[in-house]
């Protein structure tokens, strides 16, 4: 009987995008892939749950259609009336209160008959703290999770154990450091923050549109700078193409579903089925054709401080590539981004 290969899978924080952590768990138990355990920040951290918990697929499928603005976010107008700017957030926390609980109940870590790990940080001491390691298993998952999604200024903190929580996303959106407390097997990450993409006319449309741009570029950021570094285990790196979906958008969840399954199945059709068998570094791998549009590049010098092995400047301070077939991870998609004129371009080089 085949065995299903030992991974740590991570859910990363996007606000509504990572309802796509449904889709992919779905497209795993579809493959008998199951992890000794998950790390969930943000809603990463509520689809954890609810996967630590015992729900089907079927039930966080259903639960993520059903799912409408007034379940998450309400204004705290009492508070923003007679406290103002002593108010702790702009959003009540009794919704979300009452939609995790919904999934997790009462429960303990330490009841629980699956691994979870969620990622919180103290807000006044700035430490990370992952609730559901050892010594950090008598808190209520409810108060973790909650504390978990509490993105600062919009939604409360939440005690935990005597800890005033908020978002881990403000340390580690995407907890992949924080999945070696956990093991050392290979990392399965489902990353719904990372990808970089152009708005228009952000400045226009209120605080939290503008302070959650903010946190998506900070998310992005973090991420890439940790997978930079990255080495070992071997991390395999989902990221679903959801550049264009809102962090709080409640009208794109069957896309949302639809397109973790997706990008799941694609990146996974492209490594082995033993985990372990892969190199260092982060999968999956594949050849780049690299250039360099010479009528845009300004000169600034921005890519060769980011990526000297690849980029530098010639006598004239246009950027030059210095071998145009380049073999790189999911770690180096945002180095075009580093470019602020866009002369930058990679194409991924087709077999056969």
């Amino acid at each position: 009987m085949e065995t299903s290969p030992q991974f740590t899978l991570v859910l990363g924080g996007g606000g509504l995008k990572g309802l796509a952590h449904v889709g992919a768990l779905r497209a795993l138990e579809e493959r008998g892939l199951s992890p000794i355990g998950v790390v969930g920040c943000s809603m990463g951290s509520v689809i954890g749950a609810a996967w630590a918990c015992g729900l089907s697929i079927r039930e966080m499928e259903d639960r993520a259609l059903a799912l409408g603005r007034r379940d998450v976010f309400r204004v705290a107008h009492f508070d923003m009336a007679f406290k103002r700017m002593l108010a702790p957030a702009i959003y009540r926390g009794e919704p979300l209160d009452h939609l995790v609980r919904g999934v997790t109940g009462e429960i303990r870590f330490s009841d629980l008959s699956r691994k979870l790990v969620v990622n919180t940080v103290d807000l006044n001491t700035g430490q990370q703290v992952l609730w559901g390691l050892p010594g950090l298993d008598h808190a209520r998952v409810l108060d973790a999770v909650f504390a978990s999604c509490a993105l600062p200024g919009i939604l409360p903190p939440r005690e935990v154990e005597g800890r005033i929580c908020v978002d881990g996303a403000v340390v580690e959106n995407l907890p992949i450091r924080a999945a070696l407390a956990l093991s050392h097997a290979p990392i399965l990450a489902i990353d719904v923050g990372g990808m970089r993409v152009e708005r228009h006319q952000v400045e226009r449309k209120g605080f939290v549109t503008v302070y959650s741009r903010g946190l998506e570029i900070v998310m992005q950021s973090l991420a890439s700078s940790q997978l930079r570094e990255w080495t070992v285990p071997p991390l395999i790196l989902v990221r679903p193409q959801l550049g264009r979906v809102s962090m709080f958008s409640f009208k794109r969840t069957p896309f949302l579903l639809a397109e973790g399954y997706r990008a799941v199945n694609e990146t996974l059709d492209l490594l082995p089925r033993e985990f372990h068998e892969l190199a260092p570094g982060v999968h999956p791998q594949r050849e780049v054709r690299v250039r360099v549009v010479r009528e845009r590049c300004i000169g600034c010098g921005a890519c060769e401080a980011r990526a000297p092995q690849i980029f530098t400047l010639g006598p004239d301070r246009i950027a030059q590539v210095k071998s145009e077939r380049q073999w790189w991870s999911p770690a180096a998609d945002a180095l075009p981004a580093v470019c602020p004129t866009h002369a930058i371009e990679a194409e991924m080089v087709k077999r056969g």
